[in-house]
């Protein structure tokens, strides 16, 4: 797992992020995989793609998960270079032996429309050009939410705990068939 805040329990007490539900669901469901949450708060795709190499390497992962690219956006930092180092942390995943997942996200509406489709959709491009599975919106339920307002801290961009299930909830039926 290579994230950012919201996968590295930013505001959450340890232990009760979307991640470490992950892990508990897997040993309640007696899949023998163990999770390596290699998330860092504040972290851009640059970040992962300059970590990954050591990570796969490291802990010879059966499934990477790609939940990176929030915090290139809230920087206003170039698509395409968003879009590249998600192809090429895919790529290198992959030929580690690697299945991979990506978590896309979206940008609020203040970025205007068209910044807000094209980036939502360079996870979709990267996941089609890659073949790699895609959640197409990791915050779907929490951040379109009715009442997304109880769903997030204080700072409206960190889900909190309550909405940790539902994050979960959003990856588990596509990353599943990928633990076979």
């Amino acid at each position: 797992m290579v994230g950012d805040s919201l996968s590295a329990e930013y505001g959450l007490e340890r232990g009760s992020g979307w991640v470490a539900l992950l892990q508990q669901r897997l040993a309640r469901d007696r899949i023998a995989i163990k999770v390596v949450n290699a998330s860092i708060s504040g972290d851009t795709t640059s970040g992962g793609r300059s970590r990954l190499s050591e990570l796969l390497a490291q802990h010879k992962p059966a499934v990477v998960i790609l939940e990176l690219g929030g915090n290139d956006a809230l920087r206003g930092l170039p698509l395409n270079m968003t879009q590249a180092n998600l192809s090429a942390m895919t790529q290198a995943a992959k030929t580690a032996g690697a299945r991979v997942l990506l978590l896309g996200m979206q940008v609020p509406p203040n970025y205007g429309q068209k910044y807000a489709q094209d980036f939502a959709k360079l996870f979709a491009d990267v996941a089609k050009a890659e073949g790699a599975a895609l959640v197409p919106f990791f915050l779907a339920g929490v951040a379109d939410a009715p009442d997304a307002d109880k769903l997030f801290q204080a700072d409206r961009i960190h889900p909190n705990a309550q909405a940790q299930a539902r994050l979960l909830d959003n990856v588990w039926p596509t990353l599943k068939p990928l633990l076979k």
